[in-house]
């Protein structure tokens, strides 16, 4: 298996009362799609009072593999359909990481 040499993070919000229906609809229609193309996905959760944050962590063997995934631009965002009726705010971008080292048991 190829080693990831790249993680793409996006976050969104959500309010609470909605939050575990957005995740079981990101899981289908955004997570599902990712786990086939990324070498490893992530997807954590933080339930706050106001409001719950999603995030999700793809990693990657590089920015080209990404690039096949995602369209030519690697930091461009993509909408679920529904994700205007889900959060708080529609993210404007995601963040690109280079992994530089990565230690510990898998």
């Amino acid at each position: 298996m190829e080693k990831a040499k790249i993680a793409r993070i996006w976050r969104g919000r959500t309010l609470p009362h909605i939050a575990d229906e957005y995740e079981a609809y990101n899981f289908e229609e955004g997570i599902r799609p990712l786990i086939e193309k990324a070498l490893w996905v992530q997807t954590l959760r933080e339930d706050r009072e106001q409001e719950t944050e999603f995030m999700t962590i793809s990693y990657w063997e590089s920015i080209e593999a990404m690039s096949r995934f995602t369209g030519s631009d690697p930091n461009s965002i993509h909408h679920l359909p529904r994700d205007k009726d889900y959060l708080i705010e529609l993210p404007d971008a995601v963040q690109v990481l280079e992994i530089r080292t990565s230690n510990g048991r898998s």
